[in-house]
């Protein structure tokens, strides 16, 4: 088997890994081209174009960035032709794969859609496009089961890869000392605050400021009881984190962020797959976001959503609370991870909702599930 894989963003690539060591698990010697980043790269196949020379968000943003973007398609419809594959597999990002959904299908290429467009939050007008040139879509949320299915689209669920990604970490299961030695820091008894800024260098620009500033009137109103952690991503040069932190005393890790989180007692976190995953693992955390004012006020008139985090999305319900534009400020983020870690009732609240969202994600080996129905399902043909 042939497979073109294609990711856009930091989350992507980690489910195209996961999806990719299915792949191969039941064919060793199938041959994988894609676009993605190192944990793909780290399994296999040949690395097409790196995601973190395509990222971008916001329609100001995108339009700046218009040329690259048309250039990208054409270079990719070309190598898909040139390589040939049995199916195209498309992860997310969906302003760029629908395109290439629509070129693939017109060549009688299979298409999977793994974790389709958030229709459900911008409209529509998307599922159309998913009938007409998707094969089958793969879903990774509880709730999409229903609402696919009510707009003619035969979905298969099967559970969400993050729950193998993080037990198969290995510092969530360390104690936090030698957690600590492991990234050669020492202990110093304080309880850690996690902070993760995102993994595009627009929305670090954004909440590193406020990171920054948060830290800073928390020590002040704590007498320095705080560490600070900041979880940087890998998509993301360490000294572009460096030039806001240098003055401050956040420390910096990079490449473990289940880590910082499992050991924190609370997490200050950008929207994202980054605010599921503190719920997995089960860490306090207030979600905190914003963007370009013009991108903003577009977004809330195409958005229907009144929670823009997964968790929440997930039980139905706001387990925590997510600080926007104008509400991001460091005095409100400040107050509530003092809510976080000194409030014992609302954060006992938020942990045992923590524990009824992971019970709807499904059992382990999701990914591996996946690979197993798109291999049967490209036989079926």
């Amino acid at each position: 088997m042939k497979y073109y894989i294609i990711a856009g963003e930091a989350s992507g690539d980690l489910h195209g890994a996961n999806l990719m060591k299915g792949l191969l698990q039941h064919d060793p010697s199938c041959s994988i081209r894609f676009w993605g980043g190192g944990k793909m790269a780290a399994v296999g196949g040949t690395l097409v174009k790196d995601y973190r020379d395509n990222a971008v968000m916001g329609l100001v943003e995108v339009l700046g960035r218009l040329g690259s973007i048309l250039r990208n398609l054409t270079f990719c419809k070309e190598d898909i032709l040139q390589f040939s594959p049995d199916a195209v597999i498309l992860i997310d990002y969906p302003g760029f794969n629908l395109k290439i959904a629509r070129f693939a299908h017109s060549h009688g290429i299979k298409v999977f859609y793994y974790i389709p467009p958030k229709v459900w939050a911008r409209g529509e007008s998307r599922i159309r496009l998913l009938r007409k040139y998707v094969d089958k879509v793969f879903i990774i949320f509880p709730f999409e089961v229903e609402y696919f299915r009510s707009k003619g689209l035969d979905v298969i669920y099967n559970g969400n890869p993050l729950v193998d990604n993080i037990n198969d970490t290995p510092s969530i299961h360390m104690g936090r000392e030698e957690w600590l030695r492991s990234h050669s820091l020492s202990e110093d008894g304080r309880p850690v605050i996690a902070f993760l800024a995102g993994s595009r260098k627009m929305e670090v620009d954004y909440l590193m400021p406020r990171i920054i500033r948060t830290a800073a009137v928390l020590t002040e109103k704590t007498g320095g009881r705080f560490r600070y952690m900041l979880a940087a991503a890998p998509s993301i040069d360490l000294e572009y984190y460096r030039r806001y932190t240098e003055d401050s005393d956040i420390e910096i890790i990079q490449g473990d962020t289940y880590g910082v989180l499992s050991h924190s007692e609370a997490a200050v976190i950008s929207s994202g797959t980054a605010s599921l995953e503190a719920a997995v693992i089960g860490t306090p955390q207030v979600v905190c976001y914003g963007m370009n004012p013009i991108t903003y006020a577009l977004a809330r008139l195409i958005v229907r959503l009144d929670t823009i985090s997964l968790a929440n999305m997930i039980l139905g319900k706001h387990i925590f609370k997510e600080l926007l534009q104008g509400d991001c400020t460091p005095g409100n983020i400040a107050d509530e991870v003092l809510r976080m870690t000194d409030d014992a009732d609302y954060r006992r609240r938020m942990i045992q909702d923590y524990d009824d969202m992971r019970a709807m994600l499904g059992e382990r080996d999701s990914a591996a599930r996946t690979a197993a129905d798109i291999e049967r399902l490209i036989q079926e043909k």
